[in-house]
């Protein structure tokens, strides 16, 4: 039995029934999208719950290679006969006598990208020259690709501002549609950052309309998720304008209205440029604050000639951006100004709440940049430092892996630590029952909650961290027993030193996860004081704690998940 994936043939038969289903799962996932339909991930992962991580992060792959086997980056090696001749005259398949415009007659392809084509072209009713864009295979296009088309005109036709570039009208001709814009003569910032890094002051000079623009398609409830260099157009005035809304979304109408684009588990904009909520493919909500990131990004290229997140491939760009923080840019760059600098790695934030708020308010401070005052990225407001402190970083969603094991892990830290206070109260004296339970029991323990783990799919860089840290607390435990027996002090005489110990823990998993892992860590200092005050009860004392402290994770992760995945109730 074989199955084919992205032009691959797989032979099921050779791997294991997890694997089976996955590469069938994939395989059903790309026919739908090489169909042009919907191709339903959250259902997948509904249907195949201990598959959902590997199919949303295997699928957020063959979401970029797609988008990126479908691109002609170089802008070359296209058939000819795939573009209309020069001179051809387009009109609505079925003109109408009311309207005004009636026809466009091409002139010339000016340049093309992985969407489409664009060409000068000359309004016959107007009389006056215009650019008209097309898809780029209008043949093959998918139904998502006509939506795209569809979605730039709906969106950037409802907005009348002097830094975006309009939409004139639609036109069919031979049942492809025509977008007809005005023409911008001139280049792009993408063109002008070839050179290298531009000057401070014309760096916010041109992002300042830029971001002044952004807000008003906000306040029009519209988002654009696809801002780089290569979308702001600059006229031969030297004026920034906003161009290509294809991946816009309307934020004022109801789910469905306007989202012919967007699917479950879709990774849509460009890698470098991309907000960590919309590298995690649907997991986060996309709003305003991810337009702020891409202003951001771009603002970044400007002082350093490079986009803040740049690998190899699109898919290790897209891991980047999910959880490394951008280089300073002084670092890349001595030179770049450092409020700028300041300004730049505030859009890029990883938590859309620590961002400018709003697009105009990133223009608010460019501005200020340019009139010489200070500027806000540079303050740093008691609310931003509570943000940072117990705001939860890029890999707070692995703790969504561990949801029911550390509701399981707090009854087993219940059993060991009842157990050792059981024998502890029975007058046992002898160090190594106590040993046994924490080297032989919570070893074996381990070793079922690893494999338990594993089998929900492969374990990340960042869980190994995790199972690091839950080891030196292991260690910790046992290097107490062995301390006393130095000390020749009697059998947990020193068990209080577990709160600080497995307090510093919950400290270091804050720092890699949340904040709140913080308060754990002050529920254990505290429990610090009754196992001072009542030592023969201090082993189960300090296990309830804990034993707490996991459960609660564990049912905010387990809830958390299931309402990600669709199944809350």
């Amino acid at each position: 039995m074989s199955t084919s994936f992205q032009d691959e043939t797989v032979d099921l038969g050779s791997l294991g029934e997890r694997d089976s289903r996955l590469v069938a799962v994939l395989d059903r996932l790309t026919a739908d999208l090489l169909a042009g339909r919907l191709a339903d991930v959250g259902k997948a992962e509904r249907d195949h719950p201990d598959l959902a991580e590997e199919i949303r992060g295997l699928w957020d792959a063959v979401l970029i290679a797609d988008q990126f086997a479908r691109s002609d980056p170089l802008g070359g090696g296209h058939d000819p006969r795939e573009s209309p001749a020069p001179h051809t005259v387009i009109g609505d398949s079925h003109p109408n006598p009311e309207q005004p415009f009636s026809s466009i007659e091409l002139l010339e392809e000016i340049g093309r990208g992985g969407m489409g084509v664009v060409y000068r072209a000359r309004d016959l009713y107007f009389a006056r020259i215009v650019a008209v864009k097309r898809l780029l295979r209008p043949d093959a296009a998918t139904p998502a690709e006509i939506a795209r088309f569809a979605a730039e005109a709906r969106a950037a036709g409802c907005l009348d501002h002097p830094h975006i570039v309009s939409v004139f009208a639609v036109y069919f001709h031979e049942g492809q549609p025509y977008l007809v814009m005005p023409l911008i003569t001139g280049s792009t910032l993408a063109k002008r950052l070839a050179d290298g890094p531009i000057p401070a002051e014309e760096s916010a000079r041109l992002l300042s309309p830029v971001a002044r623009a952004v807000q008003h398609a906000h306040e029009n409830g519209v988002l654009h998720r696809d801002l780089k260099p290569s979308n702001i157009l600059i006229d031969a005035e030297g004026r920034p304008l906003v161009s290509d809304f294809g991946l816009a979304k309307r934020v004022d109408l109801p789910v469905g209205e306007f989202e012919p684009l967007t699917q479950t588990g879709a990774v849509l904009g460009t890698p470098s440029y991309m907000a960590p909520e919309q590298a995690c493919g649907g997991r986060v909500a996309v709003g305003p604050a991810s337009d702020v990131y891409g202003l951001g990004a771009i603002l970044y290229q400007m002082l350093t000639g490079r986009p803040p997140f740049l690998a190899a491939t699109p898919l290790d760009t897209l891991l980047l951006v999910r959880e490394q923080d951008p280089i300073p840019p002084r670092v890349l760059n001595p030179r770049a100004n450092a409020d700028l600098a300041m300004i730049a790695l505030k859009c890029l934030a990883k938590a859309p709440e620590l961002r400018y708020p709003t697009a105009a308010a990133l223009a608010d401070d460019l501005d200020a940049f340019l009139a010489g005052e200070p500027v806000s990225a540079r303050s740093t407001s008691l609310r931003d430092l509570v943000g940072r402190l117990l705001g939860e970083t890029q890999h707070a969603a692995v703790a969504e892996n561990f949801g029911a094991l550390f509701m399981m892990h707090s009854a087993a830290l219940i059993v060991f630590y009842g157990l050792t206070n059981w024998l502890y109260l029975r007058g046992v004296t002898s160090r190594w029952p106590y040993v046994l339970i924490f080297t032989v029991g919570l070893g074996a323990w381990a070793s079922i909650f690893w494999a338990l783990r594993r089998r929900g799919g492969p374990v990340s860089f960042v869980e190994r961290l995790l199972a690091h840290v839950w080891g030196a607390g292991v260690v910790g435990i046992n290097l107490l027993f062995f301390v006393e027996w130095l000390m020749g002090l009697p059998v947990l005489t020193l068990a209080p030193v577990l709160g600080i110990t497995n307090g510093m823990l919950f400290l270091i998993k804050g720092g890699i996860l949340s904040g709140a892992f913080y308060f754990q860590a002050l529920a254990t200092f505290l429990a610090i004081i009754p196992m001072v005050w009542f030592p023969r009860f201090a082993p189960i004392i300090f296990g309830g704690v804990s034993a707490a402290c996991f459960f609660l994770t564990g049912l905010r992760a387990h809830l958390r998940r299931r309402l990600v995945t669709g199944d809350a109730p």
